[in-house]
This record gives C-alpha cells, sequence and structure tokens, in this order.
C-alpha cells in the first residue's frame, strides 16, 4: 500500500497543479483584482487613438499577457509595470493579428472593430478560448457590415474593409439579435469613429461594457445610455489619449463570497461594487449568508446553508461565469437545489468532477439537481474550463484528505494569485509544478 501511495504521489507532480487539503476555515481580508474581461476589452479600445492610454488595475493573468503580445504584433508599444499598463499605437503597421496567438484568447476578436475603424481594414481569424459552448460572432459581423464595412469569412478568417470614399464608417441602427457582450464591445468600438450616429438596441447591460464606455468617453468619444439596453454613439472625427482604471473583477469577488459560504467562513471582500452583484448576493443571503457592506468591501458571514435555485441569465441576472462555482457551495447545503444553464451549452462540464469528490448532483439536458451531501471527499479531479477550475478549487476546500487539481491554464486565464490570496486566508493550498 506504502508503495502504491508513493506512485500515486510521483504521479500527480508530472504536470503542474493544485495541491488542496480541506477542512480549513477562512478568516480576513482578500483583495480583488482588476477586472479580466475588462482590462482585455480596453486593451483592444486602445489601438483607436494614437496617444498613450495608461490603464491602472490591469490583473497579471495569461490572458493579459497573451492580448499585450497581440497588440505588440500590430506595432503597439507597451509598457507594464506591476498592474498598471501603457500602450501606445502611434505605429501600427499591421491589421491581421496572427492565428496562433488568437486562437487561444476569444477576446482578441474585439480588436477587429477597433483596427477597423483606425486603419480602415482588418483581418481578424476566428477565436479560441474556453471550449464551453459555441459562441458565435456572427452578431459582431452582422453590425459591422450594418455600419458599411465588407466582409468576407474565409478559410477561418474574417476580412473587414471600409469602401466608402470618406474612409470611415457610417452610423445606423442594429438591433442586436442577443445581448451579446461581445458584439456590443465590438460595435462601440468601431462606431466610436464612424460618421453619423449609431444606436444599438438590446445591447447587453454587463458592467464591462459600461467599463468600456467609460474608457471610450475619457478618450473624447460621445456615447449616450451607459448601462441601458439602447446605447446611442455619435462618432467623432478622432480619439486622444487616457487614464483609466478597470473595475474590480466582480467574478473574482463572486468567487471569494462563495469561498467563505461553502466553509462557513466570515470574509472582508473589497474593492466591492455590489451592483455588479446584485442576483448573486441574492441567492447568497437566500442560502442563509449575511453580508454587510464595509466601506469600498463587504463582509460575509456564512454558516449553515440552505438550497437556492436559479437560472442563468445576462446582466442584472445570475451570471453564468458564477453558475460552476455556486454549483459548488450547493453541495454542502441542506435541500435540493436547480440550477439551469441558458447561456452556454457546454457549461456544465465540472459536474462529473464534483461528482468524483461525492457530490451528489443529476444532469437533464442543461438543468442540474443538487442535493446537499454532509461531506465531500479528496479525490484527482481537472478543470475543463476557466469557471469550472474556481469550482473543483472551493470543493477542495472542504473535501476530506487532498484533492489534486489539474487544468490550472484555464485557472490563470482568469484568477490572479488565487492559491496566495486563498493561504493568505488560511487555506492549505499550494501550487506543484514540475
Amino acid at each position: 500500500m506504502n508503495k502504491g501511495v508513493g506512485i500515486n504521489e510521483a504521479n500527480h507532480t508530472l504536470t503542474p497543479q493544485l495541491k488542496v487539503t480541506g477542512g480549513r476555515k477562512l478568516s480576513g481580508e482578500v483583495r480583488i483584482s482588476g477586472a479580466k474581461n475588462s482590462a482585455l476589452v480596453l486593451m483592444a479600445a486602445s489601438l483607436l487613438t494614437d496617444d498613450d492610454i495608461n490603464l491602472r488595475n490591469v490583473p497579471p493573468l495569461t490572458d493579459i499577457a497573451c492580448m499585450s503580445n497581440i497588440l505588440l504584433s500590430l506595432g503597439a508599444k507597451l509598457d507594464h509595470r506591476v498592474d498598471n499598463l501603457s500602450i501606445n499605437s502611434s505605429n501600427l503597421n499591421n491589421s491581421s493579428p496572427p492565428y496562433e496567438l488568437v486562437n487561444s484568447l476569444r477576446a482578441s476578436f474585439f480588436c477587429i472593430g477597433s483596427l477597423l475603424a483606425r486603419m480602415g481594414i482588418a483581418q481578424v481569424p476566428l477565436p479560441g478560448g474556453c471550449r464551453i459552448g459555441t459562441r458565435p460572432v456572427a452578431e459582431h459581423i452582422r453590425g459591422l457590415h450594418a455600419l458599411g464595412a465588407k466582409i468576407e469569412i474565409e478559410h477561418g478568417l474574417v476580412s473587414a474593409v471600409i469602401t466608402s470614399p470618406q474612409h470611415r464608417l457610417r452610423g445606423t441602427n442594429i438591433q442586436l439579435r442577443c445581448p451579446s457582450v461581445g458584439a456590443t464591445e465590438t460595435i462601440l468600438m468601431a462606431a466610436v469613429l464612424a460618421e453619423g450616429e449609431t444606436v444599438i438596441q438590446n445591447a447587453a447591460r454587463e458592467p464591462e461594457v459600461t467599463d468600456l464606455i467609460g474608457l471610450l468617453t475619457a478618450m473624447g468619444a460621445n456615447i449616450h445610455g451607459t448601462g441601458t439596453s439602447t446605447i446611442k454613439v455619435i462618432g467623432v472625427r478622432r480619439l486622444h489619449g487616457a487614464d483609466y482604471s478597470v473595475i474590480p473583477d466582480r467574478i473574482e469577488a463572486g468567487t471569494f463570497l462563495l469561498a467563505a459560504g461553502i466553509t462557513k467562513s466570515t470574509l472582508r471582500i473589497a474593492p466591492f461594487i455590489p451592483e455588479h452583484l446584485t442576483a448573486v448576493i441574492d441567492k447568497l443571503q437566500e442560502a442563509g449568508c449575511i453580508l454587510k457592506q464595509d466601506g469600498i468591501g463587504v463582509i460575509i458571514q456564512a454558516n449553515e446553508l440552505k438550497s437556492v435555485s436559479f437560472t442563468t441569465q445576462p446582466f442584472p441576472g445570475f451570471p453564468t461565469d458564477l453558475q460552476a462555482p455556486f454549483m459548488s457551495m450547493l453541495t454542502m447545503a441542506k435541500g435540493a437545489s436547480l440550477i439551469t444553464e441558458k447561456i452556454y451549452e457546454n457549461r456544465l462540464q465540472h459536474v462529473p468532477e464534483l461528482q468524483r469528490m461525492g457530490a451528489s448532483i443529476v444532469l437533464h439536458k442543461d438543468t442540474a439537481l443538487i442535493k446537499g451531501v454532509s461531506k465531500l471527499s479528496a479525490a484527482p479531479v481537472t478543470a475543463s474550463d476557466l469557471r469550472a477550475s474556481a469550482a473543483l478549487v472551493l470543493a477542495s476546500l472542504v473535501a476530506d484528505g487532498t484533492t489534486y487539481i489539474r487544468g490550472l491554464y484555464h485557472l490563470d486565464r482568469g484568477y490572479a494569485f488565487m492559491e496566495k490570496k486563498l493561504r493568505s486566508l488560511g487555506a492549505y493550498i499550494d501550487r506543484l509544478n514540475p
């Protein structure tokens, strides 16, 4: 038996992974990093001006590094110091980012709007990213076409060009078929330099869209309807530089709220914007957690958990990015909970891994029935995507024994120093690198 344990320990070190020994309560304060999904789009927006864009509160993530490499490939100059990122795009010399970079980062496709508006032409490969479902870019392309771009798609490459004699896109009314965050952001970045007025109807209302509008406005754009489903953009000839701070990451904040919930702990989480997580806060309170605003932060106190049910929806509904971590917490709640995933069809891949740890979950199409159990047990598990990785970390915090989590490249795309932050709160967690 001892020899078998030794072999298992050796196998565990063949790939990078987290080693988590569960059963510890957490306490203290955790600082939330800047929002990944916001920072990536703000970086794309920096291509719209010759002047310097200085972004503060940029999280140190692999996705940020990938987008940095994409901007460098286009001719931009970057200066990254701690969480400050300065970008100068005055010498853009390429309108076609390389496939090998774009394929690994879905948000890189959003550069097409900025490149088209700035250079009059863009060739961007169809995007990659997490394999959580068919996240089409049809709405992005339809919006750019409505603005007057000629679009061709061939061999996985989207080519867009402005054909008007004025070499500018022209404003128009665009009705999105669904409130796509990416399409809203892409059209916004294209429309700010277009001639005339653009109205985007059924626009996404997510905080990351509002943050993009904040930067574009600071750069001199003329935009109305922030935070609503109808956004009006009056095009300008030129945008200038700006100094701008990225909003706190609401998904990271929500993940640590759930870490407090599943471990029945008390934590202070800051900075925190409650309006960005209203639906999640409501469900945490329904589950028995107590939340109190504390300056720029929030204090969460969790004890016995009760079952709750929800369906993922576009903002201000329950965010799909917190569906998997919330499911982990509900595996330890009393009673039966129902979670229905309506955003991405493949975003329940974490269920089999949670079942390996002893969770009682029954899947039927896009709905999961979770029956709370008295305990979870450690097991070797593998993350299938970014938010699934967070779900497995949360489950491991309460599991009996030591859990080994693989697929850390997913985790590192969206959580900065997660194991370090959890260690500071009292968790037994280490990263093993070969």
